[in-house]
C-alpha cells in the first residue's frame, strides 16, 4: 500500500497547481515508464518464482544464482536505456498524442526520471528475490524507503521550491536509488545468514541461464501486452481531451490503490507456490492457493464498499480543477465493480508465477489482448470515456476467465505439484 500512497501524492501535488495541464503531462510521463519499466517487470517476477522453488527446496547456492542471474542483465538493459533515451523518448511521443504544451512538459519529466533506470531495474530483482526468500518484511522496507523518499522530495521540489512537473521525475529517480541502497544491505545480511557459496560455474550454467530466460522471455511478452492495453486505454483518454486524460489520470489512483493491495496476495500466493513447488509439497500447494484467494476475495469487498463511501471525497481532495472532478466523478461507478472483477486475474497471476507457468499466462494474454483493442477502439465511439472504461473491465474479466480455465486444465492433467 506504500505504493498508490505515492501516486496520491504525485496527482495531489500536481493537482493543486492552476492548470490540468501539468496533471495530464505528469500523466503521460508516468504513462510512458510505466511502459518502460513494467516491460521489465519480468526481473521481479521470474526472480520471484525461480527463488522461491530453490528456497522450497534448501539449496543455497542455487538462491544465490537466482540474484545473479538477473542483475547481471540489469547492467546491460540500463546502460541500454540510458544510451537510447533520445529515441525511446522520440518513440513514446510520437506514439502517445498529446497538445504541444503537456507534450513539452511531458518530455522534461522523462529526460529526468530516465537517469533513475538502473537502479529501478536493480529493485525489481531485489524485491522479487526477497519475495522468493520468503521475506516480505525485507520487500516492505525496501518499498517504505523508496515511497516515503519520494513523497518527501515531492513536497520539497513541488511545494517549496516551486519545480513543478521536473520536481516531481526528480524526486521518483532519486527515492530509487535509496531504496537500492537499502535493498543492498538487507541482502547481504540474508546471504550471510542464508549460506552458500557464489559458484560462476552455477550462476553461468546454460541450463539454469535457459531456463531463467526462457521464464523471463515470456513474462515479458504478457508484460508488454498488458502495458501496451493500458498505455491504449490512455491515448484513446487523450483523444477525448485534456480533461478526460487528467480524470482519468486521477481515476487511475482508484486502480493503483485497488490493484496493490490485492497484489498483496498474489505476491504471497507467489512465494508460498514457489515454495511448495520446490519442496514438492501438494498440500502447501492448495493451502496457498485457498489462503490467498479468500483473503484476496475479502479485501476486493472492503474496496468496493470504501470506493463507494469515500470515492467522491478522494477526487476532490486530489483535485481542485472543477471540470476534472465532474468528469472522474461521472466515471467513478467502473471503479467501484472494478474490485470483485479483477481479483481472479490477480490471484491466479500469483499462482502462476510462482509455479513458473509463464508460457500459460503469455498465452492467455495474447487471447484477451486480441479481445480488447477491438473492444477499446470500437466502445469509445459510441459511449465515449464509459466506453474506454467498460473495455478496460472486460479485459481483466477476460484475464481472470483465460487463466482459470488453464489452472483448471492444468489440474485436470495431474497437477502444478509433481511427485
Amino acid at each position: 500500500m506504500t505504493v498508490p500512497m505515492l501516486g496520491l501524492v504525485d496527482t495531489a501535488v500536481i493537482g493543486h497547481l492552476d492548470a490540468p495541464v501539468y496533471l495530464a503531462a505528469v500523466a503521460v510521463g508516468a504513462l510512458i515508464f510505466t511502459f518502460l519499466y513494467w516491460t521489465f517487470i519480468f526481473l521481479r517476477m521470474g526472480t520471484g518464482g525461480l527463488t522461491a522453488q530453490a528456497f522450497g527446496a534448501g539449496d543455497a547456492d542455487e538462491i544465490r544464482a537466482a540474484l545473479a542471474r538477473p542483475m547481471l542483465v540489469v547492467g546491460g538493459l540500463a546502460a541500454l536505456m540510458l544510451a537510447l533515451q533520445v529515441p525511446i523518448a522520440g518513440a513514446a511521443f510520437a506514439i502517445v498524442e498529446t497538445g504541444a504544451e503537456v507534450e513539452a512538459l511531458a518530455r522534461e519529466y522523462f529526460f529526468i526520471r530516465i537517469w533513475g533506470a538502473p537502479a529501478t531495474l536493480a529493485n525489481f530483482v531485489l524485491l522479487g528475490w526477497f519475495l522468493g526468500m520468503q521475506n516480505s518484511r525485507a520487500m516492505l522496507a525496501q518499498m517504505v524507503c523508496v515511497n516515503a523518499v519520494n513523497i518527501a522530495l515531492d513536497l520539497i521540489f513541488v511545494v517549496v521550491l516551486e519545480m513543478g512537473v521536473a520536481g516531481v521525475a526528480a524526486a521518483s529517480a532519486i527515492a530509487e536509488y535509496a531504496g537500492l541502497a537499502l535493498g543492498l544491505v538487507i541482502a547481504a545480511r540474508i546471504l550471510k545468514a542464508t549460506g552458500g557459496r557464489w559458484e560462476r560455474a552455477r550462476i553461468l550454467d546454460p541450463r539454469g541461464l535457459g531456463h531463467t530466460v526462457a521464464v523471463n522471455r515470456d513474462i515479458f511478452m504478457r508484460t508488454v501486452l498488458l502495458i501496451a492495453a493500458f498505455a491504449y486505454f490512455t491515448m484513446q483518454g487523450a483523444r477525448l481531451g485534456e480533461v478526460v486524460l487528467a480524470a482519468n489520470a486521477v481515476l487511475m489512483n482508484f486502480f493503483t490503490i485497488y490493484s496493490h493491495a490485492v497484489d498483496s496476495f498474489a505476491h504471497a500466493v507467489e512465494a508460498m507456490v514457489g515454495r511448495a513447488l520446490g519442496a514438492r509439497s501438494r498440500e502447501g500447494f492448495v493451502r496457498a492457493v485457498a489462503a490467498c484467494a479468500v483473503w484476496a476475495l475479502g479485501v476486493s469487498l472492503l474496496v468496493t464498499v470504501i470506493f463507494a463511501v469515500a470515492g467522491g471525497p478522494i477526487v476532490r481532495a486530489l483535485t481542485d480543477l472543477t471540470e476534472v472532478r465532474a468528469v472522474a466523478g461521472e466515471h467513478l461507478g467502473w471503479l467501484i465493480a472494478l474490485p470483485i472483477v479483477t481479483v481472479a486475474a490477480f490471484v491466479l497471476d500469483g499462482v502462476f508465477v510462482g509455479a513458473t507457468r509463464a508460457r500459460e499466462m503469455r498465452n492467455s494474454m495474447i487471447v484477451c489482448f486480441a479481445l480488447y483493442m477491438p473492444l477499446a477502439w470500437y466502445l469509445p465511439t459510441v459511449w465515449g470515456n464509459h466506453g474506454l472504461w467498460a473495455a478496460l473491465l472486460g479485459l481483466m474479466v477476460l484475464r481472470g476467465t483465460t487463466l482459470g480455465w488453464l489452472f483448471a486444465r492444468i489440474e485436470r492433467r495431474g497437477g502444478f505439484v509433481k511427485s
